[in-house]
């Protein structure tokens, strides 16, 4: 397969577009792309406020679509993703596809938080086995590239009911974002997915962890350098 020759800005990096309003999902995906030769930019900075509809019979039909909307919006190269929760327990009462939207349209990290531990409140033990499924879309001018779905390492919801005051990470400013990572706890460590070190996620390999090592070798083999390398 060729190359694929692209624009450089002014430093002489390639603009990548991370395709989400959620500071704390533009972190991980500037994190997917660390140390390569780009420079991300966000929506806010590009004044891009409507936000692509989430349509799609999978997480990866659902990152493919993000990212061709994106990008055509802002005439540029993307990277999108889109991810959800996998609770075997639930049955048809879970789709991971409506994770962020199951609690209402309308519904805060905070309500969804509190949702999701009603509906867990009859389970015990094995039955909070939870694991997480996670796409990565890249695409440019409307056209995708290419485009992963990686499901990572199963954890347990944990049973906070019986915490007290201060004791429930529910009540962790760092719900905010990834709301669902302050409950999901990985006994191998007695840690969340939150507190996890990156060794950690690395031993677990995680999702995101695979998909970072997708798409690393993804820039490095098939697009080319905008500018020669320095001798």
């Amino acid at each position: 397969m060729s190359k694929t020759p692209l624009a450089s800005s002014k430093n002489g990096k390639t603009r990548i577009l991370l395709a989400t309003g959620n500071p704390a999902k533009q972190a991980t995906l500037q994190w997917l792309l660390e140390d390569l030769p780009l420079e991300t930019v966000t929506p806010g900075e590009l004044g891009l406020t409507s936000v692509p509809d989430e349509e799609g019979e999978t997480h990866q039909a659902i990152a493919r679509q993000k990212a061709g909307a994106w990008s055509r919006a802002a005439s540029m190269l993307v990277i999108a993703s889109d991810g959800g929760l996998i609770i075997p327990a639930l049955g048809a009462n879970w789709e991971s596809r409506f994770t962020h939207r199951f609690a209402g349209a309308d519904a805060g990290d905070r309500d969804r938080l509190r949702s999701l531990l009603e509906l867990m409140r009859p389970y015990r033990g094995a039955e909070r086995e939870a694991s997480w499924i996670e796409a990565v879309a890249i695409a440019d001018q409307g056209r995708i590239l290419t485009s992963w779905e990686l499901t990572g390492a199963t954890g347990l919801i944990a049973d906070v009911s019986s915490k007290g005051p201060g004791e429930n990470p529910a009540e962790d400013p760092a719900v905010e974002g990834f709301w669902v990572f302050s409950v999901w706890r990985f006994p191998k460590f007695g840690k969340y997915y939150n507190q996890l070190t990156e060794a950690e996620r690395q031993s677990l390999d995680d999702h995101w962890t695979q998909l970072r090592v997708r798409v690393q070798r993804y820039f490095q083999k098939e697009f080319q350098h905008p500018y020669p390398p320095s001798a």
